[in-house]
């Protein structure tokens, strides 16, 4: 078992962060605790603390670990943010207890720093005012960030959506939701429906918003 031995070489900090980017993705953040981390590794908890100095350094390197991953906008302005957006929902469903921190950290790393950095240097490069480059940079967080908390809130996908709809509609017939009744039964009940298609369309609705920021 992976606690069981204790290893003679010498632990990196990268490994560290990696192990526990790992465990917190297969367990979940609320799981992962420092002595969890050293029987993994096959150490000690105590010889952890000679590469991160307490758990809330830790989370910042997993924080940063993620930025890392997250692709910078390149080229035109417009296909530059898409493709970072969609980079961004990507990290965020590899990595699901990574939402609620990523933009919690007090002492950000030099990855956090250096994405927020240069997305705020791509938009303005691309025209946009200080101001505007900060509204830009907000709502399409806002969005990305919403969009996957639903997401992986929803209790069915796809392949799940109609058999989901088709019980809805039998149990709330007598209940008078027109609209409500309308959709699942034109939209969902008949199969094809995939609410990760909405990602797209919202993003191209807020790129136009963005449009607007930078006229």
């Amino acid at each position: 078992m992976a606690g069981s031995a204790r290893r003679s070489t010498n632990l990196n900090r990268s490994e560290i962060v990696a192990q526990a980017v790992s465990l917190a993705d297969s367990g979940g953040i609320e799981k992962l605790s420092m002595r969890r981390l050293g029987e993994t590794l096959g150490v000690e908890a105590m010889s952890l603390y000679h590469h991160v100095p307490n758990k809330t350094s830790l989370l910042d390197e997993m924080v940063d670990s993620v930025f890392a991953e997250i692709e910078l906008p390149s080229g035109g302005w417009r296909s530059g943010l898409g493709n970072r957006a969609r980079s961004q929902r990507a990290a965020l469903h590899r990595h699901p207890w990574a939402l609620p921190l990523l933009e919690s950290r007090s002492t950000p790393g030099l990855a956090n720093l250096r994405h927020h950095d240069a997305v705020l240097g791509y938009l303005r490069g691309a025209g946009f005012s200080v101001r505007a480059a900060g509204h830009a940079y907000a709502l399409l967080d806002a969005f990305v960030y919403g969009f996957v908390v639903q997401e992986q809130a929803l209790p069915f996908d796809a392949e799940s959506a109609p058999a989901m709809a088709s019980s809805m509609l039998e149990a709330q017939a007598a209940e008078g939701f027109p609209h409500l009744e309308e959709f699942m039964r034109e939209v969902v009940a008949s199969g094809g429906y995939d609410f990760a298609d909405e990602f797209g369309i919202g993003l191209d609705l807020v790129l136009d918003a963005v449009a607007s920021l930078r006229a």
